[in-house]
């Protein structure tokens, strides 16, 4: 039995025939989209290498069912840059020295503008380490990460501020 499901993923419409309605966003995402930017790190949603965002917030690719998501609209990493224009969460992480391997960059980003887009964050380093926690860096590099949403936040409230003028 094959299951279709209408999918925006980075502003693209897309449809997806299903073959297996067991299948999660991450393994739709890397394996029949060859959309690789979203890591596959525990599987288990405890590192958060996978995180993307579905109609704004952020989840968990690995946890969650594509057939679920019907209708639903994906940012993943590959659709945040401009073209050669880096977001400025990306070009803030590159700054601020927000990685070190890279491998849970993507999900800190994309779990970073989902925290960002909540509002929660402040001005406050705590608050946006625990609001991060649910990614982990295995390098340890929190500091950067820390700094680079900062900074990004600024940079957004800047540029909005300019927009509104």
């Amino acid at each position: 039995m094959t299951l279709s499901i209408s999918l925006t993923i980075n502003g693209q419409q897309r449809s997806i025939a299903l073959d297996d309605p067991r299948v999660t966003l991450l393994d739709l995402l890397r394996e029949r989209l060859h959309l690789t930017g979203t890591k596959k790190g525990c599987d288990r949603g405890q590192c958060g290498a996978c995180t993307v965002l579905v109609d704004g917030r952020r989840i968990n690719a690995c946890l969650s069912l594509a057939v679920s998501l019907d209708g639903a609209e994906i940012t993943t990493i590959e659709g945040l840059a401009d073209g050669d224009a880096l977001h400025p969460l990306q070009a803030a992480f590159i700054a601020c020295d927000g990685f070190q391997c890279g491998f849970c960059t993507p999900g800190q980003i994309m779990s970073a503008l989902g925290l960002l887009s909540e509002g929660h964050a402040g001005d406050d380093p705590e608050r946006v380490r625990e609001l991060m926690s649910g990614n982990l860096c295995r390098c340890g590099a929190y500091q950067g990460i820390t700094e680079a949403i900062l900074e990004a936040q600024q940079t957004l409230a800047d540029q909005k501020g300019r927009n509104a003028a």
